[in-house]
């Protein structure tokens, strides 16, 4: 009721028509007390408030209370009349365009998804739901990560929440910090700065980092001379789709069998995934052979800031921060996050 009440004043209409009620109920208790004056002794508080509604409700029935002085209390009825059939009309007029202009369920739906965005944390948000954005959705969907669309497009927005109806999204520019806010950010993981233009996602990844600097934000580029200028806005990473689309081609061609391999890997809901699970704050190194072996998982490398160690040996080590890269099923990777958490 209270989550109701919260969508209904939100309606400048509602609060109109909140407005225009309480004026009618001053009328009532003037036109009561009126009439209590004007009429002759026995007139009670029902006479008083019958004769004021029937006067605005223009119904007509004459006079039911009797007048001690008939000139002023016609002219107190016309006044009456007149402050109540105008106060009818606007509250009619404004029922009807509450009722035509007012989306509750639209409302309601909206305030229901920024309360399940308010309680994620850890999630993702993807700025841009166009052909690249939706890849990105379809991509952490697979993979059962949380995550939250903001676009500013309502046509595209309205397309993916009818393919979705259940996909937590936003209606505005991720370049606004407000929205970046109400998206979560603070509590975000990741930022995919996806949208078609580079200018945008240039400021996506600039406000993301200022929010909340510890963010990780992918970005995409277009022109090949914004990468600089993006990573130095705050991207940790950028992305060329024709870049990568080139060079992708030229593989396939020249290294048809490793890229069957790495894709069968990347592949989101396949049996086997490249997955990577960074180290949590720990006060000591772990050392590789308290991971143990598992057939669910293989641990291929170790990334160390800008530096990787490839098929690492037992008696070596990680610190805090640092991931492991491995290749492994759903289940390996639960398995391995348990390992590395149990140990610390």
């Amino acid at each position: 009721m209270s989550a109701l009440l919260a969508i209904l004043l939100e309606s400048p209409h509602f609060r109109r028509l909140l407005a225009a009620l309480a004026v009618f109920v001053v009328i009532l208790s003037v036109g009561t007390a009126g009439y209590l004056m004007l009429g002759k002794p026995g007139t009670t508080a029902i006479d008083g408030l019958y004769m004021t509604f029937i006067t605005v409700a223009t119904i007509g029935y004459g006079e039911v209370v009797e007048m001690r002085n008939t000139d002023a209390g016609r002219v107190f009825t016309m006044a009456i009349a007149l402050a109540g059939i105008a106060n009818m009309t606007f509250l009619f007029s404004t029922v009807t365009a509450f009722l035509l202009e007012t989306n509750l369920n639209h409302a309601y739906r909206r305030r229901r998804m920024q309360a399940q965005i308010d309680a994620l944390t850890g999630h993702f948000i993807v700025c841009g739901a166009g052909r690249i954005g939706g890849y990105v959705i379809d991509e952490l969907r697979s993979d059962r990560r949380a995550y939250v669309v903001v676009e500013t497009d309502a046509a595209t927005l309205e397309a993916r929440l009818e393919a979705d109806p259940k996909l937590l999204a936003l209606h505005g520019d991720a370049a606004d910090d407000d929205v970046l806010a109400r998206a979560g950010i603070a509590r975000a993981a990741g930022v995919f700065a996806v949208s078609g233009d580079d200018s945008k996602n240039l400021v996506i990844s600039l406000s993301a980092k200022q929010l909340n600097p510890a963010v990780r934000v992918v970005a995409r580029v277009h022109d090949p001379r914004n990468a600089a200028k993006t990573i130095r806005a705050g991207a940790d990473q950028i992305v060329s789709p024709d870049y990568t689309g080139g060079h992708r081609i030229a593989s396939l061609m020249i290294r048809p069998q490793m890229v069957s391999l790495v894709d069968e890997l990347l592949r989101a809901g396949e049996r086997l995934a490249v997955e990577e699970v960074v180290v949590p704050p720990r006060p000591a190194p772990l050392r590789i052979a308290a991971l143990g072996r598992s057939v669910e998982w293989l641990l291929v490398a170790v990334r160390d800031g800008g530096e990787w160690r490839f098929n690492p040996p037992e008696d070596a080590s990680v610190s805090s921060g640092q991931a492991l890269v491995v290749i492994a099923s759903a289940a390996g990777r639960r398995e391995l996050q348990a390992r590395v958490a149990a140990s610390a």
